[in-house]
């Protein structure tokens, strides 16, 4: 199984918006080395207008100001960092060292105590996804085709997804046996159908589970399952439809979704 260096990063805030990070501290490190607010813009891929505003907020974010610039309209006016500036970057390097060696240590410690380690924790709460489901698993198989793969992914004991995705993305990213990825699924992209009344159907994948929650609105309906594992699915269809189903909670259901409707994704 592949794993995910976490990598921690140092934010620097005040009580105004503005936030230093490690691209800031690339300006100042560029004004420092190229003498001028411009130059160093376009060393760290700013514009002009950019550039300046990085400056401003970093100077107004600190009680000293960090650049000591005077204006030379685009072409460049010579620009210096303070004392203050140089002990920023300074700090701002020996912190993000510090929480490097920290983590690495955290690491160390979960792995002795056979706890999943830090990077495995928190990558599943940093995924931002507009897809409704979201779940996480391990590849079983990738079988490639002419021009499609099918890749079966382990969910949690006794459920597993199948997905096709082209031969050229199954490479890129990566996919082989061990290797985890995460099943995205639009909610409206997931049929459903009483446990007892499947019936044929071309779907591939069959997810059985219990109905754990109901949400009717105006127009559509909401259905959570409990497919095992820890893992649920939703899924969102008309009102009506959720009326002629007749599916609440605790009863049996199935979740059917097509493998081509699936999108995987990898760290």
């Amino acid at each position: 199984m592949t794993r995910t260096a976490l990598i921690p990063q140092f934010l620097i805030a005040g009580e105004s918006v503005s936030r230093v990070g490690a691209e800031r501290i690339a300006l100042l490190e560029a004004v420092r080395d190229h003498g001028s607010i411009s130059a160093a813009g376009r060393a760290v891929g700013l514009s002009y207008k950019a550039a300046w505003d990085g400056v401003a907020a970093l100077n107004n974010l600190f009680s000293a100001p960090l650049v000591v610039a005077q204006p030379g309209g685009r072409h460049g006016g010579g620009a210096s960092l303070t004392p203050e500036g140089e002990r920023v970057i300074a700090a701002f390097h020996l912190i993000e060292a510090e929480l490097s060696r920290a983590m690495a240590a955290l690491e160390a410690d979960l792995a002795a105590k056979g706890v999943p380690g830090a990077s495995h924790l928190l990558r599943s709460l940093a995924m931002k996804t507009s897809a409704r489901n979201a779940l996480r698993g391990v590849v079983d198989v990738v079988t490639p085709g002419a021009v499609n793969a099918e890749v079966l992914l382990h969910l949690a004991d006794g459920v597993k997804l199948a997905v096709v995705i082209t031969n050229e993305s199954a490479r890129t990213l990566g996919l082989a046996p061990g290797v985890e990825a995460t099943a995205l699924i639009k909610s409206s992209f997931v049929l459903l159908a009483p446990a007892d009344a499947v019936g044929r159907i071309s779907a591939r994948n069959r997810l059985y589970g219990t109905v754990i929650r109901r949400e009717d609105g105006a127009v559509n309906s909401e259905f959570v399952l409990d497919i095992g594992g820890g893992k649920t699915v939703a899924a969102i269809v008309t009102k009506e439809s959720a009326h002629d189903l007749g599916l609440n909670p605790g009863d049996a259901a199935c979740a059917l979704v097509k493998a081509s409707h699936v999108i995987l994704a990898v760290e």
